[in-house]
């Protein structure tokens, strides 16, 4: 069933299992947006899991979901950076632990408040092999960046409001500066959530998404080779 429990150091968490036709093959988790896990990251799981990933997006608003800004806003700043912590770490150490897991480790893809998470992830969660973040929003802080031990690849819009090219550019120094191996993509006239389909924003661009998800896709695979 995709809708499942994992176990966390905190007891369990749940989360949105999507699993590779072939029942073997690299993982990745996926960090919502300040959404929630809806149809959107649902979908992206299905995907991956289609590229012939083991993709679990864990429920960082435990089956809560909202369309309305200002709601998702306040579910995102009442997170508890220790729990989430603690669930995205189990959610990587339970992809670590299926039979068919391949890999020196999992990857960490995330958009918007998740694309922070990803990197988060990346410092904190041992099992966390390589990190790509779609931009990057974290209001909660940053993790010590040395504590990354994988690539990242970052994706980020010339016209996003919430990001601009300056800071992403900051970011990708930052990481840099920690030792980090960070390649950062620019889409030239893309918005904030450029990539999400549901067009909430109205800055979907197909075009730029298609060409950050084969980008994305080709990363994973040779980050997580084995």
């Amino acid at each position: 069933m995709p809708e499942i429990e994992f176990p966390t150091s905190a007891g369990s968490a749940p989360g949105y299992l999507a699993v590779p036709e072939s029942e073997h093959g690299p993982a990745v988790i996926v960090l919502q947006e300040w959404w929630g896990v809806d149809e959107h990251i649902r979908s992206l799981c299905d995907r991956l899991a289609a590229e012939g990933f083991y993709a679990l997006a864990p429920d960082l608003y435990r089956g809560e979901t909202t369309t309305q800004p200002s709601e998702a806003e306040q579910k995102m700043m009442a997170l508890s950076m220790s729990e989430v912590e603690k669930d995205m770490c189990g959610a990587a150490d339970y992809l670590a632990s299926q039979p068919g897991f391949e890999g020196p480790g999992v990857g960490a893809v995330g958009f918007c408040l998740g694309g922070g998470l990803a990197v988060w992830a990346a410092a904190t969660c041992p099992n966390i092999a390589a990190a790509v973040t779609y931009y990057y929003v974290m209001p909660h802080g940053k993790p010590d960046f040395s504590g990354i031990h994988g690539p990242v690849l970052g994706h980020f819009g010339t016209e996003d409001e919430f990001v601009p090219v300056e800071d992403a550019n900051k970011l990708e120094s930052d990481l840099k500066d920690a030792g980090v191996d960070a390649r950062f993509h620019f889409y030239e006239g893309g918005g904030h959530a450029f990539f999400n389909d549901t067009n909430r924003l109205g800055t979907y661009d197909p075009d730029l998404a298609e060409t950050s998800w084969e980008r994305t896709v080709s990363f994973l695979r040779s980050a997580l080779a084995s």
